[in-house]
């Protein structure tokens, strides 16, 4: 444990007054999926010895913790291809201060590590659901199987798991005639739903971005269609705006980094796969952590130092907002799978 004492001044607060308690850090840039909207087919990944160790993730979790932080997220890529992640989740777990540890998953593994999750102490899963169509679940993810996740679902459910979170990418032509009956899967099976606008990050040939643009908009009519929308307030540190239907407890969300901007309230950082703090999903302002960690004596005391006067510096450089454009090239170039989520 850290010898530095958490104090209130230690918070991290940007120029636009906004305090970050909300932080997903990538363990790594690996899948075993290829969605489209993700990755190109044929990926080239980062040499290992570019990519943060499981021990340098948990020194940055302590020390993000000890300056405000109270919730992570941990993402991939696939978090669960990496070796020793139910290790790493129970060392963050225990983190005093932190008060909810979540994790985004494709839900390929779940099936067989849900319950090591949970009693490690992972609090929340997120699980990507893009279809419940067998063959085009197959196509959207070039490699993934329909049952092992659905079956993963189950498994999260029967470990204990509350407020799981499907997140639905909706692509126009591709899947949005599955918005009711995926919405329809979460009622049944008291899931909650995001629905989330395609983020404009890498460069993806398999598709053409604005011809298959679905804004949040279209998505919420189409679920209209059927069922009733009531706005509601709650606030989970994301970016999502949600929504109840009358008469069951799942929660409806939204995520519209296109149509409805969401960087006012911003209370976000990432850590990506090689260790740069990432300030905005939409821009590349960034401090490089991993050199941080390994330039300068080894002692916790010494670390922590380094990486909290970081931690402080790079609030000058967040930005107020993203500028993403569906319809424009893409300005960012590095991929979803090293990003944080």
């Amino acid at each position: 444990m850290s010898m530095l004492e958490k104090n209130p001044e230690s918070v991290l607060i940007d120029n636009f007054g906004r305090q970050i308690t909300y932080v997903r850090i990538s363990v790594t840039d690996r899948c075993d999926f290829r969605c489209v909207y993700c990755m190109a087919e044929d990926m080239t990944f980062m040499p290992r010895s570019e990519i943060l160790s499981l021990e340098e993730i948990a020194v940055l979790a302590r020390n993000l913790v000890a300056c405000g932080v109270t919730k992570i997220r941990l993402t991939g890529g696939e978090p669960l291809v990496r070796s020793g992640v139910v290790d790493l989740v129970g060392s963050i777990s225990q983190l005093p201060g932190l008060q909810e540890l979540c994790m985004t998953t494709n839900g390929s593994r779940l099936q067989e590590l849900a319950e090591p999750l949970r009693q490690a102490g992972l609090d929340r899963l997120n699980i990507s659901l893009d279809s419940l169509d067998h063959e085009r679940f197959h196509e959207l993810t070039r490699t993934g199987q329909l049952s092992k996740v659905l079956a993963g679902i189950d498994a999260a459910r029967a470990a204990g798991f509350e407020h799981t979170k499907l997140n639905v990418v909706v692509l126009k032509g591709r899947n949005d005639d599955e918005i009711l009956p995926l919405v329809r899967y979460a009622l049944n099976h008291q899931l909650d739903l995001s629905f989330i606008e395609e983020m404009p990050l890498g460069v993806i040939t398999e598709h053409d971005r604005a011809e298959a643009f679905f804004s949040s908009d279209d998505i919420r009519e189409a679920i209209r269609d059927e069922y009733v929308l009531e706005s509601v307030g709650d606030d989970t540190g994301g970016p999502s705006r949600y929504y109840r239907i009358p008469g069951h407890p799942g929660r409806i969300g939204f995520i519209s980094p296109h149509s409805h901007n969401f960087c006012g309230d911003c209370n976000r950082v990432r850590v990506t796969t090689e260790g740069r703090l990432l300030l905005c999903l939409g821009n590349e302002h960034s401090m490089d952590l991993r050199a941080v960690l390994r330039d300068g004596p080894r002692d916790d005391r010494s670390v922590d130092e380094r990486v909290r006067a970081a931690l402080h510096a790079s609030m000058a450089i967040k930005p107020e907002k993203h500028h993403f454009s569906h319809d424009e090239p893409p300005q960012i170039l590095r991929f979803m799978n090293a990003t944080g989520g």
